[in-house]
């Protein structure tokens, strides 16, 4: 799964601290997912997405190596 959570963050000059602090997680779940080593749980990527001010389907694409 790639993100553009980075590119987003980007967008409103928000740190990865700062994201993190928003969706209560620590820095470092941020930068796994902006390097793309961790899926986060619907939860997260919702309230990821609300912070954002964007929907799931535009911050994250699913690999779809099954298909």
């Amino acid at each position: 799964m790639k993100t553009r959570i980075k590119e987003f963050r980007a967008k409103y000059n928000l740190t990865q601290a700062e994201l993190a602090e928003k969706v209560g997680v620590r820095r470092e779940t941020i930068v796994f997912l902006e390097k793309s080593k961790y899926n986060p749980s619907l939860k997260l990527a919702h309230d990821i997405a609300m912070v954002l001010k964007t929907t799931i389907d535009e911050l994250f694409m699913f690999d779809d190596e099954n298909n």
